[in-house]
């Protein structure tokens, strides 16, 4: 008949949230309730050579290391697990398993790896561990692929092999693709196991679809306590509990459960969240890395519509595995969005000709100095250009975006009732059904310094310099210092993104507008660290 059993994977997966740091006291109690519960079996954590020992985490540089995290306990009823990414800890480090105190060891490799991996696998089973085969990213492999490997593997006859699907990407169809062609080829005696990640909250609903299969072959779920896991979490272990004892007569004592997830999971949830997010959503519907997506957001220039546009351009064999200067190269090149930018140059030059310009930024100062600033406009009538940003605090008569990340978040002001502004943009904004009056190529506005790369009071500076604009104030630009928050007025807070490395950014807007300043009159009405 028939074997379905739960493997909970939180001590070992979940530490990629907390870096296996639960305390001591929090890995006993979570593998004394797993096991009271009667799950099958318990990942307590990684092997890793890499790693000092630390009482506690879960991830320890031998299997020595464990004896204390098991010691006093009493575990009646799973088996025991440990996992080891190969490549991470040499196989002198590793005990016989009778010397032992963990029953079997897991073993993750990539696809480039898989001989080598293998064949520490029946190192480990010649230590006498049951031996559980888990490739990554299964759905990096051909159909060819696959079976090629199910006959390595059948040679070595471990205790199971998982499909792991390590990024969230398949849907049931893909799935029950692949669990069939482990079914077919596999050694009978082999139980096939399930690991997923929920990016598209699937997770649950595909390991009860395996479960429903009419098959003889023995099935082991993937789950955390909660979910806790890597990127989006895995399976609840509380949810597949649940489902088995209501649909295969299993009697997991739920409450156990219940009470880890209370007592020692939420603690970690509440320091640093997981689940189904935006970010690992683009990520699995993109078939590529969740690294990809982290950095090109964290860039915060680009609407999520381009962050989409940009993975869709990676090639086929680089989307499982990051490489930080494929993407790179791949934003540079939407970025340097080339436009014929002559016209627009033409035209705003004749438009603000032999007129006063006052640049407003969205710094403290806009508030604490405006009579300075209400006093310049009166007298001067000029042309007011906000930047990056526009509110109702002062007549504006254009407002320039360099980005698509604000100009997104300033949409509905652009071009809301009564709003009478011209729009001037770089060529990267992502285009809308709204008018844009001036586009400018955003690669001839960028400066050489990193930090200031894509400033866009800098960019301005440079489309007026090429526009024969003699002079120009500034109000609002004061700089940073160490509180961020600080540095802007009050309603533009909400909207900050740029927290780090903000102080190296003054020298480098002093050093760049001083160049500028050699063309043009630079001054400024409110108090700023860049004159």
């Amino acid at each position: 008949m028939r074997s379905i059993r739960i493997l909970d994977c939180t001590l070992r997966d979940g530490g990629f949230v907390n870096d296996w740091n639960f305390g001591l006291g929090s890995m006993k109690s979570i593998i004394s309730r797993l096991d009271k519960a009667g799950i099958d079996m318990i990942e307590i954590g990684f092997i890793d050579e890499r790693r000092p020992y630390d009482p506690d985490r879960s991830i320890l540089p031998d299997s020595g290391s464990i004896s204390p995290l098991l010691r006093g306990l009493d575990i009646d009823n799973a088996m025991i697990l440990a996992m080891i990414d190969y490549g991470t800890c040499d196989i002198s480090r590793i005990s016989l398993q009778k010397d032992s105190c963990i029953d079997g060891i897991r073993v993750i490799f990539k696809k480039k790896d898989q001989d080598a991996a293998l064949e520490y696998l029946a190192q480990l089973q010649e230590k006498g561990y049951k031996t559980f085969v888990n490739p990554v990213s299964i759905t990096g492999y051909s159909d060819g692929d696959v079976i090629s490997l199910i006959e390595k593997i059948n040679k070595l006859d471990p205790y199971a092999v998982a499909i792991v699907d390590t990024y969230g990407l398949m849907h049931s169809k893909e799935l029950l693709h692949y669990y069939q062609l482990f079914d077919t080829y596999l050694n009978k005696s082999i139980t096939i196991g399930y690991h997923a990640h929920n990016n598209f909250q699937l997770v649950y609903a595909s390991s009860i679809e395996l479960c429903e299969l009419e098959s003889d072959r023995n099935l082991v779920i993937d789950s955390s306590l909660y979910g806790m896991g890597k990127g989006a979490g895995n399976a609840n272990t509380e949810l597949i509990a649940m489902f088995f004892n209501e649909n295969f007569s299993k009697n997991y004592a739920i409450e156990h459960l219940l009470e880890a997830i209370d007592v020692d999971i939420l603690k970690e949830y509440a320091k640093a969240p997981w689940g189904y997010s935006l970010l690992y959503y683009l990520a699995a519907s993109n078939d590529c890395h969740p690294e990809y997506v982290k950095y090109l957001l964290a860039k915060k220039t680009l609407a999520v519509k381009s962050v989409n546009d940009l993975l869709e351009t990676l090639p086929e064999g680089n989307k499982l595995s990051f490489n930080k200067e494929l993407i790179e190269k791949k934003y540079q090149e939407h970025q340097n969005v080339s436009c014929n930018d002559e016209t627009s140059y033409l035209r705003l030059a004749k438009d603000i000709e032999n007129r006063n310009i006052l640049l407003l930024g969205p710094g403290a100062s806009i508030i604490n100095e405006s009579d300075s600033i209400v006093s310049y406009i009166d007298k001067y009538k000029p042309v007011v250009i906000s930047i990056n940003f526009i509110n109702d605090l002062y007549p504006i008569d254009y407002v320039f975006m360099g980005n698509s990340k604000r100009y997104s978040q300033f949409f509905h002001r652009i071009y809301g009732d009564g709003i009478n502004v011209k729009v001037i943009c770089t060529s990267n904004v992502s285009p809308s059904s709204k008018q844009i009056d001036y586009i400018f190529n955003y690669g001839a506005l960028t400066n050489d310094t990193e930090s200031v790369r894509d400033n866009p009071l800098l960019m301005v500076m440079k489309i007026l310099k090429k526009c024969a604009v003699q002079e120009i104030v500034l109000a609002g630009f004061d700089g940073y210092t160490d509180n961020n928050e600080q540095n802007y007025y009050s309603d533009y807070i909400p909207l900050l993104y740029c927290q780090d490395d903000v102080l190296k950014r003054n020298s480098a807007m002093t050093e760049c507008i001083k160049a500028i300043g050699k063309d043009m009159s630079i001054s400024s009405l409110t108090k700023t660290m860049y004159l």
